[in-house]
């Protein structure tokens, strides 16, 4: 069984899922069931599933929660997108906000490939 936590890939995400948690804390109240939850439940999706995936027996079924987390990254990405257009993030926060999520995606896919 493989320990989530030294896996930087994971650190990252977790870092995402704090810096989403925090932003989304100032979106308008009637966003609270729409866009906040999602872009919450997509970011500690990512975190949660390469843990997940360390807890499964094979290698196989590790790569296959990596996919699942890589597709979390990239719903989320959209969802920054959708947020800055809506106005409920500003520019400089997105593009931090952006290149993180790209660089997790990128990490998952090099995890991937190594497996």
């Amino acid at each position: 069984m493989r320990d989530y936590r030294k896996y930087d890939v994971w650190k990252l995400g977790h870092e995402i899922t704090l810096n989403i948690y925090s932003i989304t804390k100032a979106f308008p109240k009637d966003e609270e069931f729409g866009i906040t939850s999602q872009m919450r439940r997509s970011s500690f999706s990512i975190p949660s599933n390469i843990a997940e995936g360390c807890g499964r027996a094979s290698d196989a079924e590790f790569k296959r929660f990596l996919i699942i987390s890589r597709g979390s990254a990239a719903e989320l990405e959209y969802f920054m997108l959708l947020a800055k257009d809506l106005k409920y993030i500003d520019d400089v926060s997105y593009t931090t906000l952006y290149d993180k999520v790209n660089k997790v995606k990128r990490s998952i896919s090099n995890l991937i490939q190594k497996i």
